[in-house]
């Protein structure tokens, strides 16, 4: 047996502070082959002085250390604070071997993006790719044989199959941390991703169909959070919820049947769905819903491969209406096709969305291995040999970006429940924040009365919460 310290690097609190689910899931793999873990959260301990990072090096002596890298940046252009999360992840390594010997492998989802570059900046002894349950396990054992392993581990299988799937080990500290920070925990029923949007990773980490868990396994699972850890809110981490098969119904069904009282949000593609569907989620907890509508128009729909058009999203909005589930969409302006008369339609076109929050992104975030990689090199967007380690964003070449923002700032202005750039809305949710809610908290924006929502947006009040 072994003892593995397993870190979480990610500190960023916009919008939400966010559990660190894949720590808990790596945690139940190493303790199924024998090994003593636990869990260290850089985010609790900027809070939580006396549990720092050297002292818990000296007292648990790991004779592996794990650290993960959940994003590389917060994919917003327009961002005005700093955005680029792996500034401080070499320091972090320097730290940690400043302490102790033990070797330090790098994994999560943003090394999996790309792995090469992220593993020379870090200056870590080895990297896992991909969803490390079983490539870690594999090269710690063939660590302690001597064998002398690559220093990038890549799975045998592209992915994992659903029997391989564990509990999270949940870690009560934490639990307790986020329970009072967010007002929630989160909780992944299935993983990968078929639809082939040009800018996505999710293919690239976790594969391009959904592996689900049973729904019995979920229900139990989610049962145990509510019983051993008193959760009674929850987000379903997965790329999309509600998969075409209507699988994720059987989850709602089985919760309901369960008494599995808790309330919960989740990702979801505005296909067709059903009122009764809604009724039926509604019925098992389900609160608000966060929608990847992405483009405001058909032609940009199509630019971003999405296979669904506006009128899809107009409908999967009224019927949230209609059974009063509060809803948010999030747009990205800029993709491949857009044109001044593209945006003009969008914007005419989110005029529409009534009773709902909507987000909009400047610009598409370039990530390595994705089509619309492919799409700025072929237009001269980026260099061909860029590592895209620093944020670069696709623009059509077809308009002007700060034509295009102004647009946008101009029909947005003084319109409630409407946010560009994106960090309007967390400055507005920070103020929720500092009022005692927790939550989604953008599903609060559109309910709290005109006259009281002056307390909840003004700037002044959230800069003190800023990271």
């Amino acid at each position: 047996m072994s003892k593995i310290l397993l870190i979480s690097t990610n500190t960023c609190t916009s919008p939400i502070p966010v559990y660190p689910l894949g720590i808990a899931l790596i945690a139940a793999a190493l303790k199924k082959n024998g090994h003593a873990t636990r869990q260290f959260d850089l985010l609790y301990n900027q809070e939580n002085k006396n549990d720092s990072l050297g002292r818990v090096l000296l007292e648990f002596a790991p004779d592996f250390v794990g650290i993960s890298v959940r994003n590389i940046d917060n994919v917003d252009s327009m961002a005005t604070k700093e955005s680029w999360y792996l500034s401080h992840l070499k320091n972090l390594v320097s730290q940690i071997k400043g302490v102790c010997q033990a070797p330090i492998i790098i994994g999560g989802p943003a090394f999996s993006i790309m792995p090469e570059n992220i593993l020379e900046l870090s200056n870590a002894d080895f990297g896992v790719v991909g969803e490390g349950e079983i490539t870690l396990n594999r090269l710690i054992d063939d660590l302690l044989k001597n064998k002398k392993p690559p220093r990038i581990i890549y799975p045998d299988k592209i992915p994992m199959e659903t029997p391989d799937f564990l509990s999270p080990q949940y870690d009560n500290t934490l639990v307790n941390y986020y329970m009072d920070k967010s007002g929630m925990i989160n909780y992944q029923t299935k993983r990968g991703c078929p639809h082939g949007c040009n800018y996505c990773s999710y293919p690239l980490i976790e594969g391009h169909k959904f592996r689900k868990q049973d729904p019995e396994f979920v229900v139990e699972n989610l049962i145990r959070l509510k019983k051993q850890f008193n959760v009674n809110k929850l987000f379903f981490t997965d790329s999309v919820f509600n998969d075409p098969r209507g699988d994720y119904l059987k989850i709602a069904e089985l919760m309901i049947k369960k008494n599995c009282k808790m309330e919960w949000a989740a990702y979801f593609r505005p296909q067709k769905t059903q009122k009764s569907e809604l009724e039926l989620l509604k019925a098992a907890g389900l609160y608000a819903a966060e929608i990847g509508s992405d483009g405001a128009c058909d032609t940009t729909l199509k630019g971003l491969n999405k296979n669904f058009l506006f009128e899809d999203i107009l409908a999967f909005n009224e019927a949230c209406h209609k059974t009063a589930i509060p809803c948010a969409h999030f747009f990205m302006f800029g993709g491949p096709g857009e044109t001044p008369d593209t945006i003009t339609q969008s914007l005419k076109n989110i005029e529409h969305l009534k009773k709902s929050v909507v987000f909009i992104f400047s610009g598409i975030r370039i990530l390595p291995r994705t089509r619309i990689a492919a799409i700025a090199k072929a237009q001269g967007i980026i260099d061909k040999n860029d590592s895209l380690l620093q944020p670069s964003y696709y623009v059509s070449p077809l308009v002007d970006k700060k034509i295009m923002d102004a647009k946008i700032q101009a029909a947005f202005h003084r319109q409630r429940g409407r946010f560009f750039p994106p960090e309007k809305g967390e400055m507005r949710m920070k103020a929720l924040q500092i009022f005692g809610f927790k939550g989604l908290l953008w599903d609060m924006i559109l309910n709290i009365p005109e006259h009281k929502s002056k307390y909840f947006h003004t700037e002044s009040s959230c800069k003190s919460q800023e990271i």
